[in-house]
């Protein structure tokens, strides 16, 4: 039986909505809680997108500290390492385009993607209409929110 608490919650998804939503009731299993998860985080208003974002640092850039957040945004975006100097320039410069034209971070799930493969979806994502990019910010806020779930409670439902 998984119990998530909405402190658990809020490190997978920082929408306090969604959290107290999940933490009223237990699942049998981890797939439940996905689906409940899913469904809780669709759609994601505006606002919770916002106070999602709020929990996340720049593509590229090091969140400090030893919190939950903090160890699971290292390790997400520890694959898009890149010692290349001429794509982590693209890559701020993207960043910087991207908060200049939406008003907000950038958001990608990083986990297993190649920094260049970040770089690309960034400047895809740049020619996005306002709504379609919201929408897509929504979906990778609950692609992360899936694998950080799985990686708090995997283990409690095996």
């Amino acid at each position: 039986m998984i119990e998530p608490t909405p402190e658990d919650l809020l490190t997978c998804l920082r929408v306090s909505r969604w959290a107290e939503e999940l933490s009223s009731r237990a699942y049998g299993t981890l797939l439940e809680l996905e689906r409940a998860a899913v469904s809780a985080a669709t759609p994601l208003s505006p606002e919770e997108i916002d106070e999602a974002l709020a929990a996340h640092p720049r593509i590229g850039e090091r969140r400090d500290g030893d919190d939950a957040e903090s160890r699971f945004s290292q390790s997400e975006q520890a694959s898009s390492a890149s010692g290349d100097e001429a794509l982590a320039a693209r890559l701020a410069e993207g960043n910087r385009a991207y908060e200049q034209r939406f008003d907000r971070v950038f958001l990608i799930r990083a986990a297993g993607r190649s920094r260049e493969e970040i770089v690309g979806e960034l400047e895809r994502r740049l020619r996005n209409e306002d709504a379609v990019e919201l929408a897509e910010v929504a979906d990778q806020l609950r692609g992360i929110a899936l694998l950080r779930l799985r990686a708090t409670y995997g283990e409690v439902a095996a």
